[in-house]
Parts: C-alpha cells; structure tokens; sequence
C-alpha cells in the first residue's frame, strides 16, 4: 500500500490541536543521553518510486527454482483473482477486530471459511485460525488435557511420524504444563505406526489422555486411522488429527474415521491459496465435535437474525483472553491470521469441491511418477512399502545433502534432507511434486539426478 506522508499544514494542525509547539515537545519527557541523532550505517531514505525498483531488483536476483520439496509447505497453483480480491483494502488493512469494530463482511467472510473448514474434515465446528500448524495441534494437546475429564494422566501418544516441526513446537509449548508427550516408534518397512505399537503405549502407561495421528504422515505414508481411532475410544482415548486440508479432498476426513470420527482436527492452511513466501505468514486450522466447542480456543463465527428478522453475524464464543479473564480463557496465544484466511476462502470458493479433488489428484498423480523415475536410476530406491500421498521417501546411497546441494546448483529443490530428524534411516530425503511439476520437469530432475550419482559414482572408483 502506499504511504502519503501527511502536508506540514496537516502535522501543524494536528499538533495545535492538542496543544504542542512542535514534534520534539511530543517526547520531551525522554531524555537527552537516550535519544539517538541519526543511525550510521542505515543509508537516507527512498523515494516509493525508488523503492519499488529497487525491491524488484532485489527479487528479481533470487534463483529460479523448481520446486519439489514439501515437508509441511507446498507450491500450489493459486487463481490470480485469489490475492487480487484478499488485497483490496477492504480486507487488506483489516488485523482481529472485536465484536465492536469487525464488520458484518468480516464476520460473513469468516462464517464461510469455517463453514468450508467443517465441510472438509467432516467436525461439527470450526474456530477463526490459530498461528500455524505446529501451534494448531499443541493448542489441540490443551485442549484433549481440559476435554477428556476421564484421564488423569496428561500423556498424550504422538507417533515418530508426525511432522518433527510439529512435535518439537508441541513440546515447547505443553511441558510447563506436566504434559508428556510419548512418542510411538514407526515401523521400518512401511513408515507408518501400527495399532501394536500405541496399545504398547497404553500397556506402558495405563492412562492415556489423547492421541495424534497424522494423516498422510509425514512420510506420506497413509496410517489406519480407523482402527487406530475406534481402539483410542474403547480406551477413553481422545483422538487428534493432523491433515493437510488439500487431501481432504479425496483422502476420508477426520469426522469419518472409525465409528464416531476423530474429536479434534488440525494442521497448517497453507495448501489452501497461502503462497511458499519463504515461510509464511501461514495459519493454523482447529476443528472438533460439538462436545468439545467450549474447550476450543479462538473465535467462532455465528449466523443469526436481528430484531427486525434480517440475517446477521456475531461473535458466538470468544474465549481469549484479550476478551475474557486471562485464567479462564482456553488461550493465551491464539490468534486469527485474519488476512491469510480469507485468502484461503476465496481460494475455495473458485476451486470448489471438484477443483480440490482435481488439485489433490494431481499431486498423487505427479508424486507417483517422480518416485518411478527417480526408483529406476542406480543408487535410489523407496524407503518404505506401502502407498502415500503427496510425498515420500527415497533412499540414497550417499550423503543426502550432498545430492541435494549438486541439485539446487541445477536449480532443482530436490527435497528434504531427513538425516537430522530421521538419523535411523541414513541417507534418505523427502519429495514431494504437487500440479504445478510437469512431466518435463519430473523428467528433467530424473536426468540431473541420475547425472548427479554417476559423477559421484565415478569419483569413488577413481579415487
């Protein structure tokens, strides 16, 4: 947005009005030793013009890259009316507005993309977005602690093959609550945790709050969330689910696992019309059954009528403690990435149910043939049995972050390097190709990559 500096007739109107001389009465209560004359090595201010080409320069000096690294943020086509509509003023200037200042706009457009949220993972309610997905489920953790009122334990099951991100976030955020999160090992052959490995857990511990499936996993491994989900409630075990919103496309939604479905739902919005921007800003979605609503933390939307009979939206719960007492909000930290979502909504709204399910095919479609190609050169091979979706696991037979370097050095983001999360699994890396790869771009990073493990290949025998 432009910045239009106010006329010195403005600041001098403003400034009689309340009653100063000038600008530096303003502060003078701060002291003289405190105030700093000037910022050295900060260069004199640009004209906008000046800015802006600069800023293009700027951008225009960062690599051009194909992209076929997921992990948790992913390269998507977004219809150009998407941030066309999101950046209009009307919603572009617009942060968290209480009940007070927040628009009937606002609040419908919010309506919608929890209605929309509902829709995807099959949950009878939606809040107005969290931070992240990382921050989505650690608030999800909370929130099974204050839900499950038969559990005394405060252990919550998280399995090795959630997003590692997502784990350590959790933990930061929980501990100094004696919350304990147990991890549950993977099984080496297929990359997903079997229902043996959680009812272990349950042996080991005996009370069990909650626990966490992510679905795909990390690995892009797909878990058995219905056994796994009908097991946790014959347990008293209340169920968190962590999903990409674009595979609810096609892949069964959190509502529908098992007998009764999952009791929270949650992960990252980004796939839903947010771009890579080297990391965000980004939100959190939260959903769950209407028996949690009062544990949820956030806002929610609500649809009613006013006196006069004529269609209305409100503010219907609002348990944050910008809005209630601080020790009996569910939240302290949650907050509603206000622009990012409604991003997310007019980016559902063009897509539409049959636009997502096309997107998310064509991911599985594009992934499925990077893994065959890339299967077939010497030295790589899958890591794990089984099917996935949307990414997954390559075995290499030298120095993942080596391979990945020689790639990026042809301009191809060849993966994620799962040495440091995944030591167990030696050299092995992450991709992902969602439909925004073509099949010359699959092929052409098949080529680099087979290219790439001959020299090396050839550099071992000569030496």
């Amino acid at each position: 947005m432009p910045f239009i500096p106010h006329t010195e007739q403005e600041v001098a109107e403003m400034l009689q009005t309340i009653g100063a001389d000038s600008i530096d009465n303003l502060f003078e209560e701060i002291p003289s030793h405190l105030r700093v004359e000037g910022l050295p090595g900060i260069p004199a201010g640009l004209p906008e013009m000046d800015i802006s080409r600069l800023m293009h320069q700027r951008a225009a000096q960062h690599p051009q890259t194909v992209c076929f690294l997921g992990a948790g943020a992913y390269e998507h086509h977004i219809p150009a009316a998407v941030w066309e509509i999101t950046t209009r003023g009307e919603y572009y200037s617009a942060y968290t507005p209480y009940q007070a200042e927040a628009s009937q706009g606002t609040l419908q457009l919010t309506y919608e993309y929890q209605s929309m949220m509902t829709a995807l993972t099959g949950m009878d309610v939606s809040n107005a977005s969290l931070y992240d997905g990382a921050s989505a489920l650690a608030e999800a953790v909370l929130m099974a602690v204050r839900g499950n009122r038969k559990s005394k334990s405060r252990k919550i099951l998280i399995p090795k093959t959630v997003h590692p991100a997502y784990r350590k976030t959790t933990h930061t955020i929980v501990r100094g609550q004696h919350i304990e999160l147990c991890e549950v090992d993977y099984d080496r052959a297929t990359g997903t945790t079997g229902l043996d490995a959680f009812k272990a857990q349950l042996d080991s511990h005996a009370d069990i709050t909650a626990v966490v499936i992510q679905q795909p996993n990390f690995f892009g491994g797909l878990e058995a969330v219905d056994e796994i989900t009908d097991w946790a409630h014959d347990n008293n075990i209340l169920v968190i689910a962590v999903a990409n919103p674009l595979t609810l496309a096609v892949l069964k939604a959190p509502g529908e696992w098992g007998s009764v479905g999952a009791d929270i739902a949650c992960g990252d919005g980004q796939p839903l019309g947010a771009p890579l921007s080297s990391g965000g800003p980004y939100y959190g979605y939260m959903c769950c059954k209407q028996a949690l609503v009062r544990q949820m933390p956030g806002r929610i939307v609500g649809r009613t009528v006013d006196l006069d009979g004529k269609q209305g939206f409100v503010l219907t719960l609002q348990a944050r403690e910008q809005h209630i007492r601080r020790s009996k909000a569910t939240s302290n930290i949650c907050t509603n990435q206000g622009l990012v979502v409604t991003a997310s909504t007019i980016h559902m709204s063009i897509l539409g149910a049959d636009g997502l399910e096309k997107v998310a095919s064509s991911c599985h479609a594009n992934t499925v043939s990077l893994v065959n190609q890339l299967g077939r050169i010497e030295g790589v091979s899958s890591a794990f049995a089984g099917p996935c979706f949307h990414e997954a696991v390559l075995q290499l037979d030298r120095a993942a972050a080596d391979v990945l370097l020689a790639l990026a050095e042809k301009n191809i983001q060849g993966g994620y390097d799962l040495s440091e999360d995944y030591p167990e699994l030696g050299h092995a890396i992450l991709v992902c190709a969602t439909e925004m790869r073509t099949e010359e771009e699959i092929a052409a990073y098949a080529d680099a990559l087979q290219e790439i493990m001959a020299v090396t290949r050839l550099k071992e025998v000569t030496s």
